[in-house]
């Protein structure tokens, strides 16, 4: 047989068709990416209105009474959530999203310095 008879060979590249694996693969990846997303967002609203809520607690306290405890909770808190929130975006393969958050995290240094030196 000469080259010319032998039909063309198939190509993975050819074929216009995808692979059952493939799709499954790309319905997990927008799982995935919507999970994340929306843990994200839960731990940003937690620490919106927990530090929001502790700092308030901490400014309109009892009069005669400590608001220590009030503005170490919002100082601690306006650190942690942030980074909590770089991790799980970063574990999750959301390095953009996750960097976003880590700088957030490091923006809020001085902030809290000044909201534990108010204590």
């Amino acid at each position: 047989m000469t080259p010319e008879a032998l039909p063309p060979l198939i190509r993975r590249t050819d074929v216009a068709a995808r692979t059952a694996h493939e799709v499954r693969q790309d319905e997990r990846e927008a799982q995935r990416r919507t999970t994340v997303t929306l843990r994200v967002t839960l731990v940003t609203l937690v620490w919106l209105v927990s530090v929001s809520l502790s700092l308030g607690w901490g400014f309109t306290g009892a009069p005669g009474t400590s608001p220590d405890g009030a503005f170490t909770l919002a100082a601690v808190l306006v650190v942690l959530l942030p980074f909590v929130a770089a991790v799980i975006a970063t574990r999750y393969g959301r390095v953009w999203l996750g960097g976003a958050y880590v700088v957030l995290t490091l923006a809020m240094v001085l902030p809290a310095l000044l909201i534990a030196r108010a204590s």
